[in-house]
This record gives structure tokens, sequence and C-alpha cells, in this order.
């Protein structure tokens, strides 16, 4: 397997910034048609807040279309996106015509988490039914502070192993300005994969260099609900071991673990 098995730990010092899970189905388009009432009178107990959104894709243009005229038409809307959120704004439930996603920028547990996302998807197929689900995806993006983790002046090979830095484990370390990796790893069902991106980004506020690791685990053969949610928790086993690989153990204990029983 490509990552090995580990004891399961909850992070006090959580480097979480954002879980995305995702489901994708073949398009609904009652979903763009009609205001979304039915779905929101089931969640809106803890979702109160809406929103509606356009989803774009950006268009190719001919050279010698620009300006003003660019901007007009280098996006082109396919449809609503329907943003069902907490008061506080920590959870949000997205719906378009082809996915649900749950979001939530304050993770602590993976039982809050799927528990919410079930909350979300039973209700969503109460109304739309969706036959089935093409694509099912789990995202965890950390970012590694060396400040908040008192490890200022560590360097980055003392916390991430040699083989997810490239140049940053080497002599040259001091002399990179820049830094991204981007691995795309099957797992061991050989059917699911994840697309990695190691990278070096700035702090807003203090423009330090943090190190981010945006894992997208993903499966997209067709599946039911309840296969879905089997194979969802696989993923989540996954992203727990990859991290696991990833950071050193002085790393492990800044994050202040403990032991989930």
């Amino acid at each position: 397997m490509p990552f090995p098995d580990v004891t399961r730990v909850i992070y006090d010092k959580n480097p979480l910034v954002n879980v995305i899970c995702q489901f994708r189905f073949p398009p609904i388009l009652k979903i763009d048609s009609e205001v979304p009432a039915s779905f929101q009178e089931k969640i809106r107990n803890k979702f109160p807040l809406y929103l509606e959104k356009r989803e774009y894709i950006q268009q190719l243009l001919p050279q010698n279309i620009s300006g003003l005229a660019n901007q007009l038409l280098a996006k082109q809307a396919t449809g609503k996106n329907h943003e069902f959120s907490t008061e506080d704004n920590v959870w949000k439930i997205n719906v378009t015509k082809t996915f649900i996603t749950l979001s939530t920028s304050e993770y602590k547990k993976w039982e809050d988490f799927i528990e919410n996302f079930k909350f979300a998807i039973n209700a969503f197929n109460e109304i739309y039914a969706p036959q089935f689900f093409n694509r099912i995806g789990l995202r965890y993006i950390d970012v590694f502070n060396r400040t908040e983790l008192e490890l200022q002046g560590t360097n980055w090979n003392e916390l991430i192993k040699p083989e997810f830095l490239g140049l940053l484990s080497t002599a040259y370390a001091d002399k990179v300005q820049g830094f991204e990796s981007i691995y795309e790893i099957k797992l061991e069902d050989n059917i699911s994969l994840v697309r990695m991106i190691a990278s070096i980004v700035k702090e807003p506020k203090t423009n330090e260099d943090c190190f981010m690791v945006d894992s997208d685990f993903h499966n997209i053969q067709k599946n039911d609900l309840q296969k879905a949610f089997a194979i969802l928790e696989f993923l989540h086993q996954r992203a727990s071991r990859l991290m696991r690989c990833i950071i050193q153990d002085k790393l492990h204990e800044a994050l202040k673990p403990e032991v989930v029983k």
C-alpha cells in the first residue's frame, strides 16, 4: 500500500485551513430551473444563510480580442451555485446541477464532519434523488506555520520528510525563492487517486513562509449512495496516513497529537 497504517490522532494545533467533501452526479436541470426552497426547509435549522452565485467557465478568445471585450467574454456562466451556510459562515453547503459540496474552515474531527455531510446529502437525496454519483472527492488543505508552532528558525527538512521537499532538503535550500511539487498517486484499490500539491505560501499578515499541503483524494467510478459513503471512509483513512508520511516526528509532536480512542 502507498501509505502505511497509523494510529489515528487529533491535533490540538490543527494545521487544517479547509476541508471539502464533494459528490458529483449527472446534471439535474431542476436545480437550475427553480428556487431550492424544499431543500432549504430541510437544512435551514443548521444552515440558515443563503446566497445564490453563478458558476463560470473560462473561454479561450482570439488574440485580437482584448480590453473590455475580453473581460466581458472571457467567462461564460454555466449555472447557479446555491450556497447555504451556518450563521458564523464556518460551514457551507454548495449545490449546483452537477455537485453537492460541504466545506468547513474549522475542522475538528471526522465524526463532526461526516455527520454534517450526511445531514446535507440525505436531505438532498430526498428532494433531487440523483440516480448515481460519478465522482467522490475529499480534499484537505493544511498549512504549517512555524511561528504558530513555536518552531521559529527550524529548517523545513527537520519538519517535512525530504522526499516531499525537493531542493528545500538540500544545500540549495536558502537559495530557493519558490517551491511547488505536484504528485498524482494511485491508492491501493487501484481506482482512487490523490492529487497532492506541496508548496511554500506566504502568511498574509506577516509574509512568513509556510508549508502548504493540498491533498485531493477522489474516486471517479459510478456509485450509489451507500457505496459512495464507503468510498468516502476509505479516502478519509488514506488522508490520515498520507499526512503522517509527510511530516517528521518533530512537527508531529509540535502539533500536539491526541490519540483517538
